[in-house]
């Protein structure tokens, strides 16, 4: 997920005849939230790094890797953007790639995430340096891990979930 100073606005709620205000800003800092979650277990896993690339998808299976119980195997949904796809990667061997068709998020769970980080913590914002930035997005991402049950609830969708206990 990207996140910066030229974020989107989100819809508000306002009293017939008024006008809410937004801030909006036409800067160009941004980072990266390169995040993945367990809806089972209710769990997470991120890092934010400066730039989307090889090297940021390496780096962030790691994390993924390290994340994942011993004796437990992880598979990691991902899109076909060229750094989730490259043939560089060095796969742990504990996490493995479920690759989705062409544009559909629809059935990638984190975009759930995505979205309700951008909508509840990251929307209407004016972030004066990137250190603003940053301690926003982690700040997001650590009261969604920290909240019991949000990520379950979020991520999954009863279409998906057929014959499970969860």
């Amino acid at each position: 997920m990207r996140v910066g100073q030229k974020n989107g606005t989100v819809r508000q709620w306002n009293r017939k005849g008024t006008r809410p205000r937004q801030p909006q800003d036409q800067r160009y800092l941004s980072t990266y939230v390169f995040g993945a979650i367990c809806p089972a277990l209710d769990k997470g896993a991120a890092l934010i790094l400066p730039s989307a690339n090889t090297e940021a998808m390496q780096m962030h299976l790691d994390e993924i890797a390290k994340a994942v119980a011993p004796g437990t195997h992880a598979v990691l949904v991902i899109d076909q953007a060229g750094w989730h796809m490259t043939d560089k990667l060095a796969w742990p061997s504990n996490v493995s790639p479920l690759p989705l068709p062409p544009r559909s998020p629809e059935l990638n769970p984190v975009e759930n995430i995505w979205q309700l980080l951008r909508q509840t913590y990251l929307s209407n914002r004016v972030f004066e340096t990137y250190t603003d930035i940053l301690d926003a997005c982690e700040a997001a991402w650590n009261a969604l891990v920290n909240e019991p049950g949000r990520i379950r609830r979020i991520s999954i969708r009863r279409w998906s979930a057929i014959g499970q206990t969860h």
